[in-house]
């Protein structure tokens, strides 16, 4: 499957627009809420901490905590 950079765009909105209504939430969950492939939601994440809107911690040897950096 090839994976554009449209769709990791429209996922990475979902995924600001639920942690702007949920708050921090691991990561783990957020993939579970937002109902997308976990690479797909990885890449998503990545960008939006390479813009600087997200911060991501890890939290435990398989997971990490993700929230929206205050504006």
């Amino acid at each position: 499957m090839i994976v554009g950079i449209t769709e990791i765009g429209i996922v990475a909105g979902e995924v600001w627009h639920y942690l702007d209504q949920h708050g921090e939430v691991s990561f783990s969950v957020l993939i579970q809420e937002i109902g997308r492939p976990r690479d797909l939601a990885l890449m998503s994440v990545g960008w939006l901490a390479r813009e600087g809107h997200v911060i991501v911690r890890e939290d435990g040897p398989h997971d990490y905590r993700v929230w929206l950096r205050p504006r």
